[in-house]
C-alpha cells in the first residue's frame, strides 16, 4: 500500500487543483526552494491522515483556506488516492480515495467518491495501521532532533507512547473510578441495611393494632356496599325508564321530522313552481306586449298601402287613356316614315345609275374634248419647228413634264382610295352603333320589367331577414331575463354553499374556478362533492363521511395543484386542499360482507377515473341500520361505521351523532349551485350565440339593403341613361350622314383624278406617236378627218350630258328632300314619341310594380295581422291557465306551509321534551357514576358482604353504619400501611443484599482486571524496547564504525544505593510501586 497521488485545492498556498503525481512505492523525496510550499504539502497530508487537524473551530478552518488576491476561497479540499493491490484497507478495491474538505461551516469527509464520517475514516485508517494510540507513522520537521536531544525521561515517556500503552492506561483508569463508585455504593447500601433494620423493628408492633382496625374497616365497607348497591339499582331502573321514553320519543320524532321534511321538500318544488310559472307569466306578457305593438304597427302600414294601391289603381287608369292617343299618333308617324323610306328607296337606284351614267358620258366627253384639242395643238406646233428634231425634242420635254404631273395624280388616286376605305370602315361601324343603341332604346322596357322583379326579390329577402331578426331580438330579451333569474338563484346558492364552510374555503374554491377558465386547466376537475351522486336516503350519510372533504379539489397530477397553488399565494386567494389523482393511494380495507354493512363507495355513482379519490375519502366507511352494529364493525373489521341518521362510530372508538338539519345539506347546497351554475351557463351560451347570430342577421340585412339599393341605381340610371343614349343617338346619324357625304366627295374627285390621268396618259401616248411618226408642217388627211368627226361627236355629246345632268339633278333634288324629312322631321319625331311611350311604359311598369308590390306587401301585413292575433289569443289563453295554476300553487303553498309551521311547533316541543329528559338523564348517569366510583373506592370487600346485610332496612343499614364509623374515630392515630410498609421494607432489604453482593462480585472482577493490563503494559513497553535497543545499535554502529552502543532501561530497584537514600514515605511509595508491579518501575 502507498500513495498514488495528491489533490489540493484551496488549501493554504494552493488556490488551485493541484495534482501531484506519480509517487513511488518506496521512497518519495519533495525539494524545492523555501517558500514553494514544501510545509505545506506535507501539512495537507497530516490534515487527512493524522489528528493534527482535529475538532477546529471556525478561526482555525479559515486559516487552512487560501488567501490572496482575487475571489476569495470559501473551501478547500484534499485528496489522497492510495494503491490497495495489497488489500491493505479492507474495502476489496484496487484503489482507495480518501477526501477531507473544509469551509467556514463544514468539515466533512468521502470515501472512494462517497460521503462518510469522521469515524469510518478513522477505523478505517486504524485498520491500515494509521492507528491514534501510535502517532509515529507521521514524522515532521524538528522531531528526529527533539527525539536525540530528549532526557532519558522523556524518552521513557517516548518509549510508552509508541509501545501504545495509553490504552491500557486509559482502561486502568477507568476500572479504577469504576471500582471507586462501586465502594461508595456499597457504603450506601450498608447505611439503608441499618435503616430498613430499626424500621421493620417499630413496624413489628404497629401490625396488631392494624389487624382490629381492619376488622373493624371490613364491617364498614360491607355497610356501605349495601347502601351504594341498592341506590345504583334505583339509578339503574330509572335510567332504563327514560331510555325507552327517549327511543319512543325518537321513534315519534323521526317519523315527525320525516314528514317535516317531505313537507319542506314539497313547500320548495311549490315555491320553484310558483317562480317558474311567474317567470312564464312574465315572459308572455312581454310576447303580448310586442305582438300588440307589432299589431299596432301592421295596422298602420295595411292602411297606408291600402291608400297607395287606391292611388296607383287611379293613377294606371289616367295614364291608360294616354297610352291609347299615344298609340294613336306614333302608328300615324310610321306609316308616314314608311312612305318616306319606300319612295327614297325608289328613287336612290334611279339618282345612283343616272349617276353613272352622266359621269361616262362625261368621260366620253372629255375624251373626245382631248383629242380634238391634242389634234389642235399639233396642228398650230408644226408651224414652230423647221425640222423633226426640234419637234422631237420639245415633244420629249413635254413628255418629261408629264410624268411628274402623272406620279402626281396616281398618288392622289391612291390616297383617295384609302381615304374612300376608310370611310366605308367608318360608315360601317357608325351604323352598326347606331344600330346597337337603336336596339338598346328598343330593350329598354323589358330591363326596367326585369329591375321591377329584382327590386321586388330584394324586399322580399330584406323583409324576411327583417323578420328574422325581430325574432331573435324576442327571443334574447327572453333569454336576458331568464339568465338575469339564474344568475340571481345561482348568486343565492352560492351564498347558502359558502354557509356551510368557513370563508378562505368559498373564496378558494372561486379563486380556482376562475383559474381555471384564466389558464384553461383542463387537470382540474372539481371538488370532491361536484363529482358523484348519490341518492338522498344515503346524503347524510355520505355528509357526516366526508365533512369538509367534499370541497377537496380534484385535479390530475401534483403539478396542476402546484400552478393552482401558486397563483392562489400570489394572489391571496383562500385556501384550498388538492387532491392530485397521482399521488393518492388508498390502503386496502378488510370491508365486510354482510348485509346489514354496506360499503358506502358502493352506492354512489361517479367516473372511474376519480376512483382514487373516492376511495381515499369514503373507501374505509360502511353504512349500517344502528350505531351498536356500526361500532361492532368499528372494533372487528377496522373500519368507520355510519348510519342512515349520520350517527358515526371511528375505527379508534369515537362515537358521534346527534342531530342534523336536514334543510341545510352540503350536497344539497352543490347540487342546487351546480344546476344553477349549469343552467346559467347554458343560457349564457345560447345569448352569446343568438348574440352572434343577430351580428350575422345585421350584416346580411345590410348586405340585402346595399344589393336592393344597387339595383335601384341600377334601374334610376337606366331611366336616366335615355336621354343621353337618344343624343349619343343623334350625334351618331349626324355624323354618319357627315362621313356619307364625304364618301360622296371622295367619289365624285376619284372621278375626276382618273379622268385628269386618262387626258395625261393619252396625251404622253399622243406625243410619243407623234415622235414615231414622220415631220409635216400639216396634218394628215386621217387627222384632219378625225378633227372635223370630233367637232360634230363633242356638240352631241355635250347635249347629252346636258340632259343627263338635268334628269340627275331632278332626282337629287328628290333624294334630298326625301332624306332630311326624314332625318330633321320624322325619325326625331320618332325618337319623341318612343321616349315618352318608354317614359310612359316606365312609368305605368313602375307603377304597375309598385301595385303588385303593394298588393304582396298587403297580403304579407294581412298574413302577418292573422298570426299576431292567433299569438295573443294563444297568449291570452296561456296567460290565463297559468294564472290559474299560479292561484292554485299559492293556496297549496299556503296550506303545506300552515302543516308545516304546526309540524315544525310539535316537533320543537317535543324537542324541549327530549331536552328535559337528557337534563335528568345526565343527572342520573352523573350519580350511577358517582355510586359506582364509591363502590369502586371500596376495593375487594370480604366474603358475603351482600347477603349479610340483604333483608335489613335501608335505615337501620344506615344506623348501624353510623355506628361502626363512631367506634372507628378511636383508631385514627393507627398506621393504616403498616402492613404494607413492612411488606416493602423486607423487599427491599432482600434487594438491597443481593446488590452488594453483586458490588462485591464486580470489584474483584475489576482487581483482576487492573493486573493483567498493568502485566500487558510492562509487556509491551519491554517488546517495544528490545525493538528500539536493536535498531538503536545498528544505527550506532554505522555511525560509529569503531564504536559499540547499547540503550539500556534502568529500574527503579537497580538505581545506585547512594541514589536510593530517600525518605521513608518515598521508600514506602517505592515498595507499593514494586509490589503492584506497575509500569512506573521504570525510570
Amino acid at each position: 500500500m502507498y500513495i498514488k497521488q495528491i489533490i489540493i485545492q484551496g488549501f493554504k498556498s494552493y488556490k488551485d487543483q493541484t495534482v501531484i503525481e506519480p509517487f513511488s512505492p518506496k521512497h518519495n523525496v519533495i525539494v524545492g526552494r523555501n517558500g514553494s510550499g514544501k510545509s505545506n504539502f506535507f501539512a495537507a497530508i497530516r490534515f487527512v491522515l493524522s489528528d493534527a487537524y482535529t475538532q477546529m473551530g471556525r478561526e482555525e478552518r479559515g486559516a487552512l483556506l487560501h488567501e490572496g488576491a482575487g475571489a476569495a476561497v470559501m473551501s478547500a479540499f484534499v485528496e489522497i488516492i492510495f494503491d490497495n493491490s495489497d488489500d491493505r484497507f479492507p474495502t476489496g478495491k484496487n484503489e482507495v480515495i480518501l477526501r477531507r474538505t473544509i469551509g467556514m461551516k463544514k468539515d466533512e469527509y468521502s470515501l472512494d467518491r462517497k460521503n462518510a464520517t469522521k469515524t469510518d475514516v478513522m477505523n478505517l485508517l486504524e485498520s491500515a495501521g494509521f492507528s491514534r494510540s501510535n502517532p509515529y507513522y507521521i514524522v515532521p520537521q524538528g522531531r528526529v532532533t527533539a527525539l536525540t536531544n530528549m532526557k532519558d525521561n522523556e524518552r521513557l515517556i517516548l518509549l510508552k507512547e509508541v509501545a501504545g500503552t495509553q490504552v491500557y492506561e486509559a482502561r486502568r483508569t477507568e476500572s479504577l473510578k469504576i471500582m471507586t463508585e462501586t465502594n461508595n455504593k456499597r457504603e450506601k447500601i450498608d447505611e439503608l441495611l441499618d435503616y430498613i433494620k430499626e424500621r421493620l423493628t417499630e413496624l413489628e408492633e404497629e401490625k396488631e393494632e392494624l389487624k382490629d382496625y381492619q376488622e373493624k374497616d371490613k364491617e364498614r365497607r360491607s355497610l356501605q356496599y349495601t347502601i351504594d348497591h341498592r341506590e345504583q339499582g334505583i339509578v339503574t331502573r330509572e335510567l332504563d325508564s327514560l331510555e325507552k321514553q327517549r327511543q319512543t320519543g325518537a321513534e315519534d320524532a323521526g317519523d315527525s321530522e320525516d314528514s317535516f321534511r317531505q313537507r319542506d321538500k314539497e313547500l320548495e318544488s311549490i315555491q320553484a313552481e310558483i317562480s317558474e310559472l311567474k317567470q312564464q307569466v312574465e315572459f308572455l306578457k312581454v310576447d303580448k306586449k310586442g305582438l300588440e305593438t307589432e299589431r299596432k304597427e301592421n295596422a298602420k302600414s295595411k292602411a297606408k298601402i291600402e291608400l297607395d294601391v287606391k292611388n296607383l289603381i287611379d293613377g294606371q287608369s289616367a295614364a291608360q287613356h294616354a297610352r291609347n292617343a299615344y298609340q294613336s299618333d306614333l302608328e300615324s308617324l310610321q306609316t308616314s316614315i314608311e312612305q318616306h323610306e319606300q319612295e327614297l328607296a325608289e328613287v336612290t337606284p334611279q339618282y345612283n345609275s343616272s349617276l353613272e351614267e352622266e359621269a361616262t358620258m362625261k368621260g366620253e366627253l372629255e375624251s373626245a374634248e382631248g383629242t380634238r384639242q391634242r389634234l389642235y395643238a399639233k396642228q398650230g406646233r408644226n408651224a414652230r419647228f423647221r425640222n423633226k428634231r426640234e419637234r422631237d425634242d420639245w415633244l420629249r420635254a413635254e413628255i418629261n413634264n408629264t410624268y411628274p404631273q402623272l406620279a402626281k395624280v396616281k398618288a392622289v388616286r391612291v390616297q383617295t382610295a384609302e381615304d374612300i376605305s376608310e370611310l366605308e370602315k367608318e360608315i360601317a361601324d357608325a351604323e352598326k352603333a347606331i344600330a346597337d343603341l337603336r336596339e338598346q332604346l328598343e330593350g329598354r322596357g323589358s330591363n326596367t320589367e326585369a329591375f321591377q322583379v329584382q327590386i321586388q326579390e330584394a324586399k322580399a329577402e330584406r323583409d324576411r331577414l327583417t323578420d328574422e331578426r325581430k325574432e331573435l331580438w324576442r327571443e334574447d330579451a327572453k333569454l336576458d331575463s331568464v339568465l338575469s333569474n339564474a344568475s340571481s338563484e345561482l348568486r343565492q346558492a352560492e351564498q347558502e354553499l359558502s354557509h356551510t364552510m368557513d370563508q378562505n374555503t368559498s373564496r378558494g374554491l372561486a379563486a380556482v374556478r376562475r383559474i381555471k377558465r384564466q389558464h384553461n386547466l383542463d387537470g382540474v376537475y372539481g371538488t370532491l362533492a361536484e363529482l358523484f351522486t348519490v341518492d338522498d336516503s344515503f346524503k347524510r350519510a355520505v355528509e357526516v363521511t366526508a365533512g369538509q372533504s367534499l370541497f377537496h379539489y380534484v385535479v390530475d397530477n401534483d403539478e396542476t395543484a402546484t400552478k393552482v397553488i401558486e397563483v392562489l399565494q400570489k394572489e391571496k386567494a383562500g385556501r384550498i386542499t388538492f387532491m392530485p389523482l397521482n399521488r393518492l393511494r388508498p390502503k386496502q380495507v378488510n370491508l365486510p360482507k354482510s348485509n346489514d354493512a354496506m360499503p358506502m363507495v358502493e352506492k354512489m355513482r361517479f367516473d372511474p377515473m376519480y376512483e382514487r379519490a373516492m376511495q381515499q375519502v369514503f373507501g374505509h366507511t360502511v353504512v349500517c341500520p344502528t350505531l351498536q352494529i356500526a361500532g361492532q364493525y368499528a372494533r372487528t373489521h377496522g373500519v368507520n361505521g355510519v348510519t342512515m341518521d349520520g350517527d358515526r362510530s371511528d375505527k379508534k372508538g369515537a362515537f358521534t351523532g346527534g342531530f342534523l338539519d336536514t334543510r341545510h345539506s352540503r350536497l344539497d347546497a352543490v347540487r342546487k349551485v351546480g344546476k344553477w351554475r349549469d343552467e346559467s351557463d347554458t343560457h349564457r351560451i345560447r345569448s352569446t350565440e343568438i348574440k352572434r347570430t343577430l351580428e350575422k342577421k345585421d350584416q346580411e340585412i345590410t348586405r340585402a339593403v346595399g344589393n336592393l339599393q344597387k339595383i335601384e341605381q341600377k334601374r334610376v340610371q337606366q331611366e336616366n341613361s335615355y336621354g343621353p343614349l337618344l343624343h349619343e343617338l343623334r350625334s351618331k346619324s349626324n355624323h354618319l350622314q357627315n362621313k356619307k357625304d364625304t364618301m360622296d366627295a371622295k367619289h365624285r374627285a376619284s372621278g375626276k383624278i382618273d379622268a385628269n390621268m386618262k387626258t395625261l396618259t393619252d396625251q404622253q401616248n399622243a406625243h410619243e406617236a407623234e415622235i414615231a411618226s414622220e415631220f409635216k408642217k400639216a396634218l394628215t388627211q386621217a387627222e384632219e378627218t378625225q378633227l372635223e368627226n370630233l367637232n360634230s361627236t363633242v356638240q352631241d355629246l355635250r347635249q347629252k350630258y346636258s340632259d343627263l345632268s338635268s334628269a340627275r339633278t331632278e332626282l337629287e333634288s328628290r333624294k334630298t328632300i326625301l332624306e332630311i324629312e326624314l332625318r330633321e322631321n320624322l325619325r326625331p319625331r320618332l325618337d319623341q314619341l318612343q321616349v315618352q311611350d318608354f317614359d310612359d311604359r316606365t312609368a305605368t311598369g313602375a307603377s304597375r310594380g309598385s301595385l303588385k308590390e303593394s298588393q304582396v306587401e298587403l297580403k304579407r301585413i294581412n298574413k302577418r295581422i292573422s298570426i299576431a292575433e292567433a299569438k295573443l289569443q294563444e297568449l291570452d289563453s296561456s296567460l290565463e291557465t297559468t294564472t290559474t295554476q299560479i292561484t292554485d300553487l299559492e293556496a297549496r303553498h299556503l296550506t303545506t306551509k300552515t302543516t308545516l309551521q304546526e309540524l315544525a311547533q310539535a316537533m320543537e316541543k317535543s324537542q324541549k321534551r327530549t331536552e328535559k329528559s337528557i337534563r335528568i338523564r345526565r343527572v342520573l348517569t352523573q350519580q350511577a357514576v358517582d355510586v359506582s366510583n364509591r363502590i369502586r373506592d371500596l376495593g375487594i370487600l370480604p366474603h358475603g358482604a351482600l347477603e349479610k346485610y340483604k333483608h335489613l332496612e335501608s335505615d337501620a343499614v344506615v344506623k348501624k353504619l353510623h355506628k361502626v364509623n363512631e367506634s372507628l374515630k378511636k383508631y385514627g392515630h393507627v398506621n393504616k400501611k403498616a402492613f404494607e410498609q413492612y411488606n416493602n421494607f423486607t423487599t427491599q432489604r432482600d434487594s438491597l443484599r443481593k446488590r452488594r453482593g453483586e458490588l462485591e462480585s464486580s470489584q474483584k472482577s475489576i482487581e483482576e482486571l487492573i493486573q493483567v493490563l498493568d502485566q500487558r503494559k510492562d509487556e509491551a513497553i519491554e517488546r517495544t524496547f528490545k525493538q528500539v535497543s536493536r535498531e538503536f545499535a545498528k544505527v550506532f554502529e554505522k555511525l560509529v564504525p569503531a564504536g559499540r552502543g547499547r540503550l539500556v532501561i534502568q529500574r527503579k530497584m537497580d538505581r545506585p544505593e547512594v541514589e536510593m537514600e530517600e525518605d521513608e514515605d518515598d521508600r514506602e511509595d517505592d515498595r507499593e510501586e514494586r509490589r503492584e508491579g506497575g509500569v512506573e518501575n521504570y525510570t
